[in-house]
C-alpha cells in the first residue's frame, strides 16, 4: 500500500487507508483542504458519495473528480474544503479501469442498466479477433458519447433528454486510449483493462468494439482502479469511513 506522501503532488492532506488518523483533523479542512480517496460502492451515484461525505464530515464544500456511473465501482477522489480548487487538475489525470464486456447485444445506455435495443450473432467471434479489435482501438480517436450521459446538448443533459424519449447525438470528442488489454476470454463475455485519457466513456468503447467486430456489445461491469497516481487499493470504503467518523471518542 502506498502512502499519502508518495501518491500525490498536491499540497493538501490525502486521506487513505494508511492515513485515516488524519480524519481527526477534519474540522480544519474547510479552510485548509484535503483529498479523500473513496472506493465507490455499486448502485451509488457519485453525487450520493459527495452528499453522504458532506453530511458525515460536516464540510460545506465537497466535490468529486470524475463521475462514475451507478453500475460502476472503484476510485473516487473527493475534494474537501479549499481542495475543491484542485478538482479540475485531478480530473485531467489519466484513468485506469477493469471490467467486463458482453457481446451479442446492444443497449440504449451501452451498459447492463439499459434496455436491449438489438441482438447480434457471436458465433464468428474468436479470441484473436477480439484481441485484434481491442488493439485497433488504442490511440487518439473521436468518440461519440452514450445517449445516457452527462454531456450537455442545447444546454440539457443527454440522459435527461433520453429519459424523455428525445434522441440526440452529441458531437464526438477527442480521447486517447493508451492501453486496451483483454485479460480473460469466455466468449461471449470478456474481461479487460483499459488506460485512457480524461473524458473517455468505457461504455462507448465496449459499444464500438462490438460494432467493429460485427457483433453488438455492452458493458456489464466496470471498476476504476487508478486516477493519476491515486490507486483504489488505498481508498476507504464508505462503511469504513462511517465507522471511523461515528466511533465513540475515548
Amino acid at each position: 500500500m502506498t502512502t499519502a506522501a508518495s501518491i500525490t503532488p498536491f499540497s493538501v492532506p490525502i486521506i487513505t487507508r494508511a492515513t485515516v488518523g488524519l480524519l481527526d483533523q477534519r474540522e480544519l479542512w474547510e479552510s485548509t483542504g484535503a483529498i479523500l480517496l473513496i472506493d465507490k460502492p455499486q448502485t451509488w451515484t457519485s453525487f450520493d458519495v459527495v452528499a453522504k461525505t458532506r453530511g458525515m464530515l460536516k464540510i460545506k464544500k465537497v466535490g468529486h473528480t470524475g463521475t462514475l456511473d451507478p453500475m460502476a465501482t472503484g476510485l473516487l477522489a473527493i475534494c474537501l474544503g479549499k481542495a475543491t480548487r484542485l478538482a479540475d487538475q485531478i480530473q485531467a489525470e489519466e484513468k485506469e479501469y477493469t471490467g467486463t464486456i458482453l457481446f451479442g447485444a446492444e443497449t440504449d445506455s451501452d451498459d447492463a442498466d439499459g434496455a436491449v435495443t438489438q441482438t447480434s450473432p457471436t458465433a464468428h467471434l474468436t479470441d484473436t479477433l477480439i484481441r485484434e479489435g481491442a488493439e485497433r482501438m488504442v490511440g487518439e480517436q473521436l468518440q461519440t458519447p452514450p445517449s445516457y450521459s452527462a454531456r450537455k446538448v442545447g444546454g440539457q443533459r443527454m440522459y435527461k433528454l433520453a429519459r424523455k424519449g428525445v434522441t440526440v447525438e452529441a458531437p464526438p470528442r477527442s480521447i486517447t486510449v493508451r492501453q486496451f488489454q483483454i485479460t480473460r476470454m469466455d466468449i461471449p463475455e470478456v474481461e479487460f483493462r483499459i488506460v485512457c485519457s480524461k473524458g473517455t466513456y468505457i461504455r462507448a468503447l465496449a459499444r464500438d468494439l462490438g460494432r467493429g467486430l460485427g457483433s453488438g456489445a455492452h458493458l456489464t461491469a466496470l471498476r476504476r482502479t487508478r486516477s493519476g497516481k491515486f490507486h483504489v487499493e488505498d481508498a476507504l470504503t464508505m462503511e469504513l469511513l462511517m465507522a471511523i467518523v461515528n466511533r465513540p471518542e475515548s
